[in-house]
């Protein structure tokens, strides 16, 4: 039976998994950098926009949960549907109630559903995509996200410049998410058409990789197959173990590359660095970061999931100590310019290891709640990254709240080095 599974090829995701993601995170790109604005505008003290602005994180993270439960319950693209109807309501009720609450809201209702929308196209990815590829497909995805995030904002760029009002670029996210309905209505079910490969192979017992399928806890996939479902707290029960040592891991992860995006732009200012200069540098980090995506899921497919792990968290490691130790010290701006560079070439070799990691322990028949458990911790761990930034920085200095990112990063490589050979298949680990 297994000679009659059609083999997977990359054109078959392009539309059903990259291109919904790439048009909404154009919508959601474009809006982030401009919250801020919007709230002082209505009234908001520079305390409260940065609180309006980080609902999206808080959003998220919120959503995580019910994005596995959803998910599993509804299937992906009805998820899929959903969230994206769930951004369009709280778009417009951001844009049409012109008050700082109506905003913070709309901005927390935004991360909520953008929680559903990324973990529907991750679900649909780990049970599609066969192991032999399935970090460079992730690692793809993590690059559709950024190259989204990357467009959005030129294009509210070119908004501001043509009607001068910052309001109207909630109106790209509202094209967006239209564009992206009509996109998902209009193609096939993925989760229908892929689906049929997948039962296809676990009829057959094999994976794509010739061996038998099976899930994080060692259990074959195919006895599974007329199960229902399980609960995303007594998946959270089940799999307790590799929540809390991989988990903690990935989590980890998530606030050391969180603290990059704070760090660099405070250190900018701590050293008294020109902006345009600074932004030189983070444009260049980041340029470094999404170039490398593929080339992420390459070593990770081809030498194991530590060979992106483990370089990365450690170059991230490098790069907060080295700020840590050259803050006072002569030609601070040029070690500045080399820390961003390394961080940038260190977050682009960890791109997609999250949601690696997580495909590789998922249930391979239900994937959506061990999919939630897993990402709410990986987002909680980036949400406090920039807050324990804040708290260090004003309790002792930026030095130190660099340096204890930095140790915490190579705390999360011993734990990945740990854990993953015991709980990743061995084809993946490294």
């Amino acid at each position: 039976m297994s000679s009659t599974v059609p083999p997977f090829t990359w054109r078959s995701i392009i539309l059903p998994a990259y291109l919904p993601t790439f048009v909404y995170s154009i919508g959601e790109g474009a809006i982030i950098p401009v919250i801020p604005v919007i709230a002082t505008d209505r009234g908001a003290s520079l305390a409260l926009a940065g609180l309006v602005a980080a609902m999206v994180m808080v959003g998220e993270l919120c959503g995580d949960l019910p994005a596995g439960w959803l998910v599993a319950k509804v299937g992906e693209r009805a998820a899929m549907l959903a969230a994206t109807a769930l951004t369009l309501g709280a778009t417009l009720l951001a844009v049409l109630v012109p008050t700082v609450w109506a905003l913070g809201v709309g901005v927390f209702l935004i991360g909520f559903a953008s929680a559903v929308f990324g973990l529907a196209r991750h679900a649909f990815l780990t049970s599609y995509v066969p192991s032999r590829v399935r970090a460079r497909a992730l690692s793809t995805l993590a690059g559709v996200f950024r190259g989204g995030w990357a467009v959005g904002p030129f294009v509210a760029a070119a908004l501001l410049t043509w009607t001068g009002h910052a309001n109207g670029v909630f109106w790209v996210l509202v094209g967006a998410c239209t564009l992206v309905a009509v996109i998902l209505l209009v193609l096939p079910d993925p989760e229908r058409v892929f689906g049929a490969v997948r039962l296809a192979r676990e009829a057959s017992g094999l994976t794509a990789t010739g061996s038998v399928a099976r899930v994080a806890g060692g259990t074959d996939a195919s006895g599974t197959t007329d199960a229902p479902p399980p609960g995303v707290f007594r998946t959270m029960v089940q799999h307790r173990g590799v929540l809390a040592r991989i988990g903690t891991g990935a989590g980890i992860i998530a606030a050391v590359r969180a603290s990059r995006v704070v760090i660099l732009p405070l250190w900018a200012v701590s050293i008294g660095m020109p902006p345009e200069q600074a932004a030189v540098v983070i444009g260049l980090s980041a340029t470094i970061d999404f170039a490398l995506f593929y080339t992420s899921g390459q070593v990770m497919d081809r030498f194991g999931r530590l060979w992106g792990a483990i370089p990365g968290l450690i170059g991230l490691a490098a790069g907060h100590l080295m700020l840590a130790l050259t803050h006072d010290a002569p030609g601070a701006a040029t070690w500045f310019t080399i820390a961003g560079l390394l961080l940038g070439v260190s977050n682009g070799l960890t791109s997609g290891i999250l949601m690696t990691l997580g495909a590789d322990l998922a249930p391979k028949r239900h994937p959506a709640p061990f999919l939630g458990a897993f990402r709410t911790i990986a987002d909680a761990g980036a949400a406090a990254a920039p807050l324990a930034i804040a708290a260090v920085t004003s309790a002792v200095s930026i030095a130190a709240a660099s340096a204890g990112i930095g140790v915490l990063g190579l705390v999360g490589a011993a734990m990945l080095a740990r854990w993953v050979p015991r709980y990743v298949p061995h084809r993946a680990r490294g």
